[in-house]
């Protein structure tokens, strides 16, 4: 897999970032008269052998859906070698949960203030939140908030989802930045920042308040909690969310050479400009903090609830603030500090990387959490393939009743 594919799967967490998924279940039977269980496993296998005949890639990828609420707990999957709730995949974006209840965890523990900006003292120590090096010199620095970078309204330029513009005074002018590097390179926070800095791009002055997903914003929160907790991001993420939570197949890699995912894991596809790919392994020491864990379905569905419900580490109050978005994007859903609101479905969030596209969403109104995910992913006919998810959606709630 060159960075290019890498570059161009990754365009689409901003695309899909607001497209949901919902697949659900519920006791007793079916319109068709079978049981639950029965209704999911028909509804997943009819819906999906539709799309993959229908864009000609038949017996191509599979789907698996795994589904807790106080009516049942449900997993079905379609075409998915050793499908279960412990199969292993990249979940993309939905590490983003993971980085922002970090950074309010820090907050809770009174070792930094989500309000202050970036280039303020570290409180209780002599430093500032991110390095007064040339590789932070990024636009309008004097003006970001860590707030606005949990929430995307920061205007800090996405260098892993966008093309450095043309006119940009750097050599990677009119470029991919991953694209100019090899697959086995190492990248870090240092570099992906200092590419803004370098290029000096942004969207906008922060004080705008407008929304722009930024995988890079979420780097810059990563430098962050390393800076704060004295820890890397991994090493912070696993001992303070990852082992308390119990998410025993739940991995946060960022070298360049831990390419490969822990087994059993589906093979993942993704169709790019007519070619048809297989993903096996992949460097994602580009996408530390914003997308780059790998976890199970049980482990994102425990940990989805629990973050909302209060109960993986940060407390209520603060939870709240992440669930509360005033930024909207499209009519249906909109953003708060690391999380998803779905309008009439709950809080999570969503992932798209090389070969595999999720979602994680806990409904507190019903008690009903899904976690769906694919092992394909289809950069020729996104709209096409989220048609199919919104599809299973509405049906699995007709299913379970909600």
């Amino acid at each position: 897999m060159n960075q290019q594919n890498r570059k161009r799967t990754s365009i689409l967490l901003t695309i899909l970032i607001f497209s949901l998924v919902m697949l659900v279940t519920m006791e007793g039977c079916g319109s068709n008269g079978t049981d639950t269980n029965d209704s999911l496993q028909q509804m997943i296998e009819q819906k999906w052998s539709s799309y993959e005949n229908g864009i000609g890639y038949p017996s191509t990828g599979g789907a698996a859906l795994l589904i807790s609420s106080p009516k049942g707990n449900y997993f079905v999957s379609t075409n998915m070698n050793n499908a279960s709730p412990n199969i292993h995949f990249r979940v993309a974006s939905n590490t983003k949960t993971f980085t922002a209840a970090a950074i309010m965890l820090l907050y809770q523990q009174g070792l930094l203030n989500i309000d202050s900006r970036i280039t303020a003292t570290i409180p209780g120590k002599d430093i500032p939140y991110v390095p007064n090096t040339a590789n932070y010199n990024i636009p309008y620095k004097n003006n970001i908030t860590i707030r606005q970078l949990l929430n995307h309204t920061a205007g800090v330029f996405d260098v892993t989802n966008d093309t450095i513009p043309a006119d940009a005074p750097c050599a990677y002018a009119g470029q991919d930045y991953l694209f100019t590097q090899s697959s086995k390179h190492q990248f870090s926070f240092d570099e992906l920042v200092g590419v803004v800095a370098q290029c000096q791009i942004s969207y906008w002055d922060p004080s705008q308040n407008k929304y722009h997903y930024s995988n890079t914003g979420y780097n810059l929160l990563a430098e962050i909690i390393e800076r704060v907790s004295g820890m890397s991001y991994s090493s912070f993420i696993t001992e303070n969310l990852i082992k308390p939570n119990t998410l025993l197949s739940t991995s946060s890699p960022y070298l360049a050479a831990d390419t490969k995912i822990p087994d059993p894991f589906p093979v993942g596809y993704w169709l790019f400009e007519g070619t048809l790919n297989t993903v096996r392994e992949d460097n994602m020491s580009a996408n530390v903090s914003e997308g780059n864990i790998i976890s199970t379905p049980q482990d994102l569905s425990r940990w989805v609830k629990a973050l909302i419900t209060g109960r993986a580490g940060i407390e209520k109050r603060y939870v709240d603030m992440m669930k509360d978005c005033t930024i909207t994007e499209g009519t249906t859903s909109c953003y708060g500090l690391g999380i998803l609101h779905m309008q009439g479905l709950g809080y999570g969030h969503n992932g798209a990387h090389n070969g595999y596209l999720s979602l994680m969403i806990y409904d507190p109104d019903n008690d009903v959490t899904e976690v769906l995910f694919y092992s394909f992913l289809n950069n020729d006919d996104l709209a096409g393939e989220m048609k199919v998810l919104n599809s299973m959606a509405t049906e699995a709630r007709t299913i379970l009743g909600y």
